[in-house]
């Protein structure tokens, strides 16, 4: 049996202002990454439906439909009956639509608009019990449930929060935006410097600075099955991957420096550790609260006490990888999980697959 005919998406509709804050696009609209997943399952054998009848390994558009209405409908008319979402999606996205006719790996637009927002994913997940980054949301001026800027220094001594500290978007993308404020006036300066450019919108998050070990925890939806061949009914945590070299107390935009040369995958023995063991329960029940309908990852560290707190959950998670010309450093940090397990680039991308979502059941062709 194989499965059904599958389209990759790319973002080329313009991230919309919601409530004020923006997610800035990323050159390319995950492009690449949707590219990399169409060649990888391609070579795998699955039935890859692309714009072009022989598309170029070295051209990243050749292998992925825009997230338009007219994109879709021509990955539908070329044979489509799969939509891997590899984009940012928000309620109103023409995916929604779609929805009815196709089977999907990717998340609700509605849920991914809603938690794609930090600080209120955070509140979310704190109010559920699990460990959580202190954080507030500051602007130029005061609004309701917004600290003004002017006021910043009385903000952090109520909440106990003292420096060094981070300041970054409420709505942002990998580090980008993400600065390490060691006094007040760094913290005003970075803040001002964000609010004005407005590339994400007139707030900010400021957080509490964790200076323990960085994890980040990829989680795999209910259904999608494990490397050992058996299916779990719940979300399941994928081994948690260490990031180290750190520029400024914050991981590099991996667009400057590949995941590849700074994280790696922890030892089967740490497994075993008690706040290892906490943190993967934490970002397992994280996954659940937010209804993830594929893999998410979720950003930890801990604390001085050696306590793992969340303080980013990706909703759409980097999912470059190898096998196209000049990709071979590409792992992102997923598949560095992955391996972990055994499971290569497209093992990880065959399960994702597998776990595809749809108002019919699951679609397969003799």
């Amino acid at each position: 049996m194989k499965i059904a005919p599958v389209a990759l998406l790319y973002q080329a509709l313009p991230p919309p202002l919601i409530d004020g804050l923006r997610k800035d696009a990323k050159p390319g609209g995950y492009s690449d990454g949707g590219a990399d997943i169409a060649f990888a399952l391609r070579t795998a054998g699955v039935n890859v439906v692309t714009p072009t009848s022989s598309p170029d390994p070295a051209k990243a558009l050749d292998w992925v439909f825009p997230d338009t209405a007219e994109g879709i409908r021509s990955a539908g008319e070329a044979g489509a009956a799969v939509l891997w979402a590899n984009t940012v999606l928000f309620e109103g996205h023409p995916l929604e639509t779609a929805m009815a006719d196709f089977d999907i790996v990717g998340q609700l637009p509605a849920a991914m608009q809603a938690f794609d927002d930090k600080f209120e994913t955070n509140q979310i997940l704190a109010e559920a019990g699990l460990p959580v980054a202190r954080s507030f949301l500051l602007s130029g001026t005061a609004k309701e449930n917004v600290c003004a800027l002017a006021d910043v220094e009385h903000a952090c001594a109520s909440r106990d929060m003292s420096l060094p500290m981070i300041v970054k978007p409420v709505r942002g993308r990998g580090s980008q935006g993400v600065t390490l404020v060691e006094s007040l006036g760094d913290l005003r300066d970075a803040a001002t410097t964000l609010i004005e450019a407005a590339t994400f919108g007139d707030m900010l998050m400021v957080e509490e600075f964790l200076d323990g070990d960085e994890m980040t925890v990829t989680v795999m939806p209910p259904a999608s099955p494990r490397p050992d061949g058996s299916r779990a009914p719940t979300h399941w945590a994928l081994p948690p991957v260490y990031r180290f070299d750190q520029r400024g107390g914050v991981a590099p935009y991996n667009g400057d420096v590949p995941v590849t040369a700074n994280s790696v995958a922890i030892a089967p023995e740490r497994l075993l550790e008690l706040a290892i063991v906490a943190m993967i329960d934490s970002c397992v029940t994280a996954a659940a609260l937010v209804d993830a309908r594929t893999a998410i990852r979720i950003d930890c560290r801990a604390d001085r006490d050696g306590l793992f707190k969340l303080f980013d959950l990706n909703m759409k998670p980097n999912m470059t990888g190898p096998g196209r010309p000049g990709r071979e450093d590409q792992d992102c940090l997923s598949a560095i999980a992955a391996r972990a397990k055994g499971w290569s680039y497209v093992d990880l991308l065959q399960a994702m697959l597998a776990a595809r979502w749809g108002p019919k059941p699951l679609r397969e062709l003799s």
